[in-house]
């Protein structure tokens, strides 16, 4: 079945709304939650209070770093946002979208020959959001490459699971 997918307008962002949702969800409440108990336990010192405190904003700091990972794809190119990374690609620098059974999240295909993760496009706890969301930044990237929706595309690039 072919992909007729239309891209989207411009300017969108992809990020897998559910995990982060589940992540800031997590960390919110592990911060309550062990700070909560740092003030009710009474034989702790200010010190060992703060302690706990600290190590609890060190957790959700943690899992916020996890929610980070995000796409925006503007007029210009594309902003893969990863955990402890950021990068700017222009529309030309990407040849392929990826997204194959059992892939954790999206690659791109780099003109350069290498290959990039997306952590903002991921099949975990949505997997058929992760999927439209490949096709419509696959859609993207074809409208936007220099041959146009037969550009360079050098393989198969199937996105199908299950």
């Amino acid at each position: 079945m072919p992909d007729t997918t239309e891209p989207p307008a411009l300017p969108v962002t992809f990020r897998p709304g559910r995990t982060r949702a589940v992540l800031l969800t997590a960390g919110a409440t592990i911060f309550v939650v062990i700070t909560t108990v740092a003030l009710l336990l009474e034989n702790l010192g200010p010190g060992e209070r703060l302690s706990f405190v600290l190590t609890a904003a060190l957790l959700f700091g943690v899992l916020v770093l996890l929610a980070r990972p995000k796409v925006v794809a503007d007029e210009s190119g594309v902003t893969v946002v990863n955990i402890a990374s950021r990068r700017r690609l222009a529309w030309a620098e990407i040849v392929q979208v990826n997204l194959r059974p059992g892939d954790p999240w999206v690659f791109l295909n780099l003109s350069d020959g290498t290959s990039l993760p997306v952590l903002g496009i991921q099949p975990g706890i949505a997997k058929q959001h992760a999927i439209s969301d490949a096709r419509a930044l696959r859609a993207l990237v074809e409208a936007r490459s220099p041959g146009g929706p037969d550009g360079p595309s050098d393989g198969p690039h199937d996105e199908h699971h299950g």
